[in-house]
């Protein structure tokens, strides 16, 4: 079973992108340069927005997270694991992380990827304010 998500989002002149276990998208609008995980901000879906069977599927055992990220031409894939703890029920952030670290926010863990290692022609787009489409796909059998 496969399960897609489609988010819209932009980039700030604060994305740093430094964070070196997680990053991070969100709803809120401002970022502030301590904040070196987040990668884009204006969201128009949080954790708790995701469909219903996109979180069943994600909190499935086994289940496979498969992330494109494409702002100003330029995509990036992440992939991470699904699993029992994940809830998807923070109202404004999704993070992705390396670690097996579950809270509401997380949306993956063992992430293939963090900010730091996320391509930094991805990264200099959205650090002039690009728009940019994530397309989260989920499979499970």
């Amino acid at each position: 079973m496969e399960v897609t998500e489609v988010i819209h989002c932009r980039g700030h002149e604060n994305v740093r992108a430094f964070h070196k276990s997680t990053f991070e998208i969100t709803k809120e609008t401002e970022l502030s340069p301590k904040g070196d995980c987040i990668i884009a901000v204006g969201a128009d879906k949080g954790a708790a927005d995701l469909s219903p069977e996109f979180r069943e599927l994600m909190a499935k055992e086994g289940s496979r997270l498969t992330a494109v990220f494409s702002a100003g031409g330029i995509t990036a894939t992440v992939t991470a694991d699904g699993g029992a703890g994940i809830c998807l029920t923070h109202p404004t952030d999704l993070v992705w992380r390396r670690s097996s670290f579950v809270c509401p926010r997380t949306i993956g863990v063992y992430a293939d990827a963090t900010a730091a290692l996320l391509p930094r022609e991805l990264i200099a787009v959205l650090q002039t304010g690009a728009e940019m489409t994530v397309t989260l796909t989920v499979s499970a059998e």
